[in-house]
């Protein structure tokens, strides 16, 4: 082997050692940033990259979210009340030559600016202001730091407030405050629903006496509908009653008075009928007495009724042939003619001859 030989080996091997020293890998997740003789040149993409390593160097930065943890720091309200805070911080670098460049220890710069402006967040709220509005602390707080971040070339996702702790005798009076606040709610709720069930049962009270009545006057409506239809059918039925009976009367009267007409009575057979319906009134059960006033024309019939019989007796219907007794003139006694007391009951006057 040559002394030429042995040279070009050499120099082989150095070549190899030179190129495999410039071989890099940037992985998925990372760029990569190359300097050339300590100044910044460009931002490679992942993938295989060769450098000159004696001039150049690259260095590759995670792109992938990150998780910052704000150590709890005592932080006082604005009703003077001492809390304890901590946070988490979720960023994300857009750019990574700001990322290193603008920024030389940006976990604990972010750190000291979270802790700065929670502090005045919190400090501006009284203490149930600040337990009650994590989500307002979160918004304003991922805003600052994402404004205060940008140079750094870092995005702010989110931030969240981990704890909000007040101290122990505090604690214990919002405990007593919400066990108060607890009980009294309680107490309206019952007593609300105590009022709510009085005015149901006043209400379906007062609906049933409505409804109660309601119905008695629809019943008595209807009765009294039904009494007056009863009251009409039964005048109806009255009224046709008396028609029918009149009318009945009136064909037997004018039946009685056509039979009287066609019969000729005469005014002896009146008189006769006349004194039959004395003597039936006077059969009556009452204590009344009825005394013709008009004695003379009554004797004056008999007499006529005399004379018809003793006519038909002298035509030969008689036996014997005897004549009949002389009927004695009415005569009138000084106690009849004397005057008598006025009787209760009216005076019955004779037939019209």
């Amino acid at each position: 082997m040559t002394a030429v030989t042995v040279l070009l080996i050499v120099l082989a091997v150095i070549v190899i050692v030179y190129v495999a020293a410039g071989v890099r890998i940037v992985r998925p997740y990372q760029k990569g940033l190359v300097e050339q003789l300590g100044k910044y040149k460009e931002t490679v993409d992942p993938g295989f990259h060769l450098i000159a390593p004696i001039y150049q160097t690259l260095r590759p930065v995670d792109m992938r979210e990150q998780v910052v943890d704000v150590p709890p720091q005592e932080v006082i309200t604005e009703d003077n009340v001492v809390v304890s805070v901590d946070a988490v911080i979720y960023y994300e670098p857009t750019e990574p030559q700001r990322l290193v460049y603008n920024v030389a220890n940006f976990m604990l710069a972010v750190t000291k600016l979270a802790q700065t402006n929670l502090r005045n967040l919190i400090g501006d709220m009284q203490l149930d202001e600040a337990l009650t509005s994590r989500e307002k602390i979160n918004t304003e707080l991922r805003e600052i730091l994402d404004d205060a971040t940008d140079k750094w070339g870092v995005r702010v996702a989110r931030v969240e407030i981990q704890r909000i702790e007040p101290p122990a005798d505090v604690m214990h009076a919002m405990h007593e405050q919400m066990k108060a606040e607890r009980t009294r709610r309680a107490v309206v709720t019952s007593a609300e629903g105590e009022r709510q069930a009085a005015i149901t049962r006043a209400e379906g009270d007062r609906q049933a006496v409505v409804l109660r009545a309601e119905g008695d006057k629809q019943q008595r409506i209807l009765r009294a509908e039904g009494e007056a239809e009863a009251i009409q059918r039964v005048a109806e039925a009255e009224k046709f009653r008396q028609e029918t009976v009149a009318l009945g009367e009136a064909g037997a009267i004018r039946s009685v008075y056509g039979a009287i007409h066609e019969g000729a009575p005469d005014t002896p057979l009146l008189t006769i009928k006349y004194l039959d319906a004395l003597r039936a009134m006077a059969d009556g059960r009452a204590t009344k007495i009825v005394v013709p006033t008009e004695l003379a024309g009554i004797a004056g019939s008999l007499t006529a009724v005399a004379d018809l019989l003793g006519g038909n007796s002298s035509n030969g219907t008689g036996d014997n042939g005897a004549e009949p007794p002389p009927v004695p003139e009415a005569r009138t006694d000084p106690a009849e003619r004397a005057p008598r007391p006025p009787s209760a009951d009216p005076p019955v006057s004779p037939p019209p001859a």
